[in-house]
């Protein structure tokens, strides 16, 4: 699918596409990516999140709320929500990597990305929250300035 994805980012895709089924959508969105990184809990995003006190279920509530905002003004615009936002976050999440230097694109990318995304469901719960890409980035690059394991490459060699 994409180029250098760690496991554990192999297998938030996957768990954001359960994610869309369980809530019988035909469609995967920024809000089931955001609820993929904090179902698969080990990686550098979900800690981030959880020092947030941002835990699954809290999040969970907070973008069953928006989403169903949201359902209500597709209806209104007749437009498919998140489809194109999915694209452009793994293309942001992507070029995170880049900017951080990450030979690998992981789950802390992806929550950058998800916090950029203005207008998507990820993003507001995200704004809710009072978790800012800027406050993710900054946190990763301490991460990674105190522990060179901190880096999500250590991830690439983890077994789904």
């Amino acid at each position: 699918m994409y180029e250098k994805l760690t496991p554990k980012m192999e297998q938030i895709i996957r768990t954001s596409q359960r994610i869309a089924r369980d809530y019988e959508q035909e469609y995967v969105g920024t809000e089931h990516l955001l609820l993929a990184i904090l179902d698969e809990g080990t990686n550098v995003g979900a800690e981030i999140l959880r020092s947030h006190k941002a835990d699954l279920t809290r999040v969970k509530g907070v973008i069953d709320r928006l989403m169903q905002a949201s359902l209500e003004d597709t209806w209104v615009f007749g437009r498919l929500p998140g489809t194109p936002h999915f694209r452009n976050v793994m293309a942001a999440a992507i070029e995170e990597a880049r900017q951080l230097e990450s030979r690998f694109v992981c789950a802390e990318h992806l929550l950058i990305a998800l916090a950029r995304a203005e207008g998507s469901v990820a993003s507001a719960a995200l704004a809710e929250l009072r978790i800012s890409a800027p406050n993710i980035r900054a946190e990763i690059t301490r991460r990674i300035d105190s522990d060179s394991e901190a880096s999500c490459s250590s991830d690439a060699s983890d077994d789904n």
